[in-house]
């Protein structure tokens, strides 16, 4: 049976983009409302936050050091020691409610990002990808909420949701140009409880996605067919992560935000990070982008 404990009590309004440093023993993540990037060491407990003045959606590990972050109005390098903020592409600038939210490396260290409309109303989002030599790609318009980005064991397929259509995407990715093709649906609406949120692939190529508003996490199989659910004592988890020093803990993060005072009441825990044991599976290390 999973064991699910509460490891980091800080009660992020909108945590996300968990990413796990191998080399470092880290976990990492945003508060997107709350405008932190995060981390913490499991093993000695410690945990530092720092606060950023724009809106951080997503982010991921650079072989150089420091992050990627995909910040409200477009792609930044950020160092977490010095603060240090330098901007590769702004994006969206046109459009006030846009920001980048969902995001991670491909396995050959390309960062992938997706933006929304942060009223959750118009399909004004886009994906993109970022290459190593800084060039930005729009690879698919007409997205409300981007989500769900993930890739393979192999990187021949990508993951990718509109929360909004509450379907899960699969494509064809070229490992050695980034281009997506075959768009198929893989998880389509009412496949679990709640709508897809964020997610990342095994080591034996099953997905796992955060179910907002419905506490739970979901595994589906590589043909899309449901292979089981962990319930989680919240019920927005946003976004899960493997890692532990065997790659066999399975991080989650979630969110308080738009929950009723009610629903507050209902779920102390909200906004946490939660570690989940004895699954049975192991992640794999995450990509670093090669930019």
């Amino acid at each position: 049976m999973p064991d699910i404990n509460l490891i980091v009590d800080n009660k992020n309004e909108l945590g996300e983009s968990p990413v796990w440093d191998a080399a470092r023993q880290r976990l990492y993540w945003v508060d997107i409302k709350g405008k932190t990037i995060n981390w913490h060491h499991p093993a000695s407990g410690k945990t530092r936050t720092v606060d950023v003045a724009e809106e951080p959606g997503c982010i991921g590990l650079r072989g150089s050091g420091g992050l990627v972050v995909g910040f409200w109005g477009g792609f930044r390098f950020f160092d977490m020691e010095t603060g240090e903020i330098e901007t590769i592409h702004d994006l969206e600038t046109d459009i006030p409610d846009s920001r980048l939210n969902d995001g991670r490396c491909d396995r050959q260290g390309r960062f992938w990002a997706g933006s929304m409309d942060d009223t959750f109303e118009k399909p004004v989002g886009s994906l993109y990808r970022l290459d190593p030599d800084l060039t930005c790609h729009l690879m698919e318009p007409d997205i409300t909420i981007s989500n769900s980005i993930a890739f393979s064991p192999d990187g021949s397929t990508m993951y990718f949701a509109d929360f909004r259509q509450e379907t899960i995407w699969a494509y064809d990715l070229d490992t050695a140009t980034g281009d997506i093709t075959n768009k198929r649906v893989f998880a389509g609406e009412g496949s679990a409880p709640g709508a897809p949120d964020g997610s990342i692939v095994d080591a034996e190529g099953y997905l796992w996605n955060a179910r907002w508003g419905g506490s739970c996490v979901a595994r589906f199989a590589p043909d899309g067919t449901l292979d089981r659910t962990i319930e989680v004592p919240v019920n927005q988890p946003t976004c899960p992560m493997f890692g532990g020093p065997d790659l066999d803990i399975l991080y989650i993060t979630s969110a308080w935000f738009r929950l009723s005072a009610e629903d507050r009441a209902a779920f102390p825990e909200a906004g946490g990070i939660h570690a989940i044991t004895g699954i049975g599976v192991k992640g794999l290390p995450e990509p670093r982008f090669a930019g």
